[in-house]
């Protein structure tokens, strides 16, 4: 038997009239990517990348309550209860007896542990108390500005909302943290910002200029990094006067984290204008006639100022850390200021912390906020790469 000849396929000729430049032509998805600048493609990737998108939302939201911790927290910052010293954290309740309720809580009874004289605090399942939502709650000075009263949750008007336990002078643990926030975030993002701006004028004039200039400048690099950075953060913290007021503190810290920051990103900076300073389009400018202050700042740091902002990204969780580390040691910010490591420097001792685990719960937003500056800062690198 003999094979049967293969069949044909079928062969569409397109009817419509040829034109030798249709080829040349863009698609408008095509010309909008190909026209699309530096950071849109940048936000395109990033886009692209979940966890990173996540993250930074999550981020989002935490620096934006910040700017209302006054509302969100049920207590001020400093609200004794001295009836409720180490109370356990209570459970918001929607069912009483069966029946669906608004949000509730029960009242606390303490007594006293006959053998080892502890509080022990039991919930009253007769007495349900109602949580008040968009309430007026204890007066406070927002933002130490404007007198005000308003919050989104507010305790029971004749009980008490501690939603995370209290501390060893009954104060609530959740209105600590919210308030600490805002110290803790706003230290990272304003120590980056000195950071950045003396790794790009170091980093700058030690890659444009060379010579001596990139001597010194490396030199002192070098002795910076070749220190272990937490005994040179005991010792810079310790040398801080103890007259100093909290708000100089604070600035204070921000600003030895910013010194023992910069290196790392001035190198960066450094080798890439190494890099880009020999390009035509740096050496056109120079023939021109424009300073070396153009040519850095209009023509060279554009080039790869996305992954500097990267790179700043993922150095902000380790001020954070470095600022936690600091206040959790003693040498860091102190009260009346609060931030997450001074709530964590009251939870030292060990024996506390196996009765009262709760203190240790202002460890839990400090993760993370490290994990979502990771994840966002690993999306931005990425997205900053043009080989992505």
């Amino acid at each position: 038997m003999t094979d049967a000849p293969p069949a044909r396929t079928a062969h569409y000729v397109s009817r419509e009239p040829w034109d030798p430049y249709i080829a040349d032509r863009l698609t408008a998805e095509q010309e909008k990517f190909y026209m699309a600048g530096q950071w849109k493609l940048m936000w395109w990737r990033f886009r692209r990348h979940r966890p990173a998108v996540v993250s930074a939302v999550f981020l989002l939201l935490m620096y934006a309550s910040t700017l209302i911790s006054e509302w969100i927290a049920p207590y001020d910052l400093h609200t004794r209860h001295i009836r409720h010293i180490f109370a356990p954290p209570q459970s918001v309740h929607l069912f009483h007896e069966g029946e669906l309720r608004a949000p509730f809580v029960y009242a606390l009874k303490m007594q006293r542990d006959p053998d080892t004289l502890q509080r022990v605090y039991t919930e009253d399942l007769t007495k349900p108390q109602s949580l008040r939502f968009f309430c007026r709650g204890e007066t406070y000075q927002f933002w130490g500005l404007v007198e005000g009263s308003f919050r989104f949750v507010c305790p029971p008007t004749e009980g008490t909302f501690f939603f995370l336990g209290t501390d060893r002078l009954g104060r609530d643990m959740f209105s600590r943290i919210v308030y600490a926030a805002r110290i803790s975030l706003t230290i990272g993002v304003i120590g980056i910002v000195l950071s950045f701006a003396l790794a790009l004028v170091l980093g700058g004039l030690a890659g444009y200029y060379g010579g001596w200039i990139d001597n010194v400048v490396q030199r002192v690099t070098e002795i910076i990094r070749s220190f272990p950075h937490l005994p040179l953060w005991l010792a810079l913290s310790a040398a801080l006067p103890v007259t100093w007021s909290p708000l100089l503190v604070y600035f204070g810290i921000t600003l030895i984290l910013a010194l023992l920051d910069w290196p790392g990103l001035g190198r960066a900076v450094r080798s890439k204008l190494l890099a880009l300073r020999e390009e035509d389009y740096a050496v056109a400018a120079q023939l021109m006639g424009a300073k070396p202050s153009r040519i850095i700042g209009r023509h060279l740091l554009p080039g790869f100022m996305s992954h500097l902002i990267a790179s700043a990204t993922l150095s902000i969780p380790s001020m954070i850390l470095a600022e936690t580390a600091l206040s959790f040691l003693g040498l860091g910010l102190r009260p009346p200021i609060t931030s997450w490591g001074v709530l964590l420097n009251e939870a030292t001792d060990i024996n506390v912390v196996a009765v009262n685990w709760w203190l240790m719960l202002p460890v839990v937003p400090v993760i993370l906020v490290i994990l979502a500056y990771q994840f966002m800062g690993d999306g931005m690198r990425d997205a900053a790469d043009p080989y992505a």
